[in-house]
């Protein structure tokens, strides 16, 4: 059992370095699709920009807390938002069939904390 939680929190850790990784870099080195489809979302140059930069920093967060605990568990809080924000886009607009990924985004922020032994919410 330990070894199935581990195994299930680095694979969400593993998505969450992807799926956010290349959506930053695609919005900060306008890739044109992305720039389309935020644009089509409402967001324009400079807002897409700042989606971007914000979810690159939680991405470099998520790489550097492969050796700090503490900057991995706090760029997942960091990145947890862009992901219900992205969700919440997407619903919004009615698009249903891409929106996938930023609720596997939303889901792998959840299961990645709750599976690492090194965080405690205390409510």
């Amino acid at each position: 059992m330990k070894i199935l939680l581990q195994v299930t929190h680095w694979i969400a850790y593993v998505y969450l370095i992807y799926a956010f990784g290349y959506a930053s870099l695609f919005k900060v080195f306008h890739k044109q699709s992305m720039m389309e489809n935020m644009s089509n979302f409402g967001f324009g140059k400079l807002w897409t920009l700042f989606i971007g930069y914000g979810e690159l920093i939680g991405v470099i967060g998520l790489i550097v807390g492969l050796w700090i605990h503490q900057v991995k568990n706090l760029s997942i809080i960091w990145l947890l938002p862009f992901a219900i924000g992205a969700l919440m886009v997407h619903f919004a607009h009615n698009d249903y069939k891409y929106f996938f990924t930023a609720l596997y985004c939303c889901i792998a922020c959840i299961i990645t904390l709750m599976t690492d032994k090194n965080f405690k919410l205390i409510l």
